[in-house]
């Protein structure tokens, strides 16, 4: 980590929201889901929230590492439909040894969507990825 990875880093994410990342795109497979209403997704919405903390470090991680959420801790308040804009505003608060906690805030045109907090790890790459073809070596392949 760099010295520079310090609390106060922010970054704003917009993202027109396409028809494919509504709730009957999330999981094709289960009926559940595709049987709810084209809004966005709040397992998408999450993604989001981490690829705007993740910009947030542009800049600030060394070589090698990347981060890892461990933590969501967001409301969902508002249905977002497709063609409509979300913006993502991110802000580190807090860094405690590789654990990095962001306030979160998502609007859309017409109200906030979401808030909360999001924890990411920063990892090794090569640390974490010889751990998990430690992993995986030994797991049992499916049929």
């Amino acid at each position: 980590m760099q010295a520079s990875l310090q609390p106060n880093l922010t970054a704003r994410t917009q993202y027109e929201v396409p028809l494919d990342r509504t709730v009957p795109h999330l999981l094709p497979e289960a009926p559940h889901f595709t049987q709810m209403p084209e809004v966005l997704a709040t397992g998408y919405l999450v993604g989001l929230v981490e690829w705007a903390c993740m910009q947030a470090l542009d800049g600030h991680l060394d070589e090698g590492e990347r981060t890892l959420g461990v933590h969501v801790d967001l409301s969902h308040e508002a249905p977002t439909p497709p063609g409509q804009n979300l913006i993502i505003d991110v802000e580190l608060i807090k860094v405690e040894g590789r654990i990095l906690t962001f306030e979160v805030t998502a609007r859309d045109e017409a109200a906030v969507v979401c808030r909360g907090t999001h924890q990411r790890a920063v990892i090794s790459l090569e640390r974490f990825e010889t751990k998990l073809s430690a992993r995986t070596a030994g797991a049992v392949k499916p049929a």
